[in-house]
């Protein structure tokens, strides 16, 4: 699997909107935040290691309504205490 996490500007007065259509429509969705800076939300998203994710991100997330723009983070490797450490 891919991770990859896209930060999401909302139009104004649209932000929990937006969160409850991406939890609710969008099955890669694993956690959407709200949160504060230049963006309104951060999502993060699993796809299956050969999916396009500029595709995915063009079809299924920025076509729902009251998106105003995103910017798209992908992951290399995530650190954790179960994984991600030295394993070889």
């Amino acid at each position: 699997m891919r991770q990859f996490f896209v930060f999401i500007k909302c139009e104004l007065g649209q932000t929990y909107d937006v969160a409850a259509a991406l939890v609710d429509q969008v099955e890669e969705a694993r956690q959407v935040h709200s949160i504060s800076g230049a963006f309104d939300l951060l999502a993060h998203f699993s796809v299956d290691t050969d999916a396009d994710i500029g595709r995915f991100v063009n079809q299924k997330v920025q076509t729902i309504p009251g998106i105003k723009d995103t910017q798209t983070i992908l992951c290399f490797n995530a650190f954790t205490r179960d994984h991600g450490l030295g394993e070889g």
